[in-house]
């Protein structure tokens, strides 16, 4: 898998705009709330026709091409909530071009489950999902955005990373934590 800083949500890499990002990493520090990721991945075209200044050029980011690009959100760091527990999901949604270079409306292009503090576990994914289609009804999306949704409690420590990937590392671990050849619930007689 190859991590590419261009195509990371989390982290100040990129000059991050939003302000959970763990200084001089690529990983975000979600605390409470509603928060949006660091980065926003800008997909524009920046030589090409048509401008991005006119409300196009967004690129295709290869939907349907296989192999897919793929959504990694992963915890780095292990999440500690402070008294009595919380819950998290996460949101991928995407933005056309205003028409003056920057974000228009977002629409929510996937969620996730919600994932309870014993989920929020170093090495965790939370996301393991192909980059989603566009939805019906909403324009191509130049821009992409995280946002992280916590509920009921505040994170005291933890640290998660998401991007956009080409090969993710989606081999399945057994009941005891070891690599597994088999998805969940195969079982094999010896």
């Amino acid at each position: 898998m190859i991590l590419d800083g261009f195509l990371t949500f989390t982290g100040d890499a990129q000059g991050a705009t939003g302000t959970i990002a763990v200084a001089g990493t690529i990983y975000d520090a979600p605390t409470t709330g509603t928060q949006n990721s660091s980065n926003v991945i800008d997909l524009g075209v920046t030589n090409g026709i048509p401008t991005s200044a006119n409300g196009g050029g967004a690129r295709d980011i290869g939907i349907g091409d296989d192999p897919m690009l793929k959504l990694l959100v992963q915890v780095s760091t292990t999440f500690v909530y402070g008294a009595g527990g919380g819950t998290t999901y996460i949101i991928l949604a995407g933005a056309p071009d205003s028409g003056t270079g920057t974000e228009g409306s977002y629409t929510t292009m996937w969620t996730s489950p919600t994932y309870a503090q014993a989920d929020m576990t170093a090495g965790a994914q939370l996301a393991n999902v192909d980059v989603p289609l566009v939805i019906p009804g909403q324009a191509l999306p130049r821009y992409l955005r995280l946002t992280f949704v916590t509920a009921t409690a505040t994170y005291t420590a933890g640290q998660i990373y998401g991007g956009v990937v080409i090969d993710r590392f989606d081999q399945t671990k057994g009941t005891t934590g070891a690599l597994s050849g088999y998805r969940a619930g195969v079982t094999v007689s010896n």
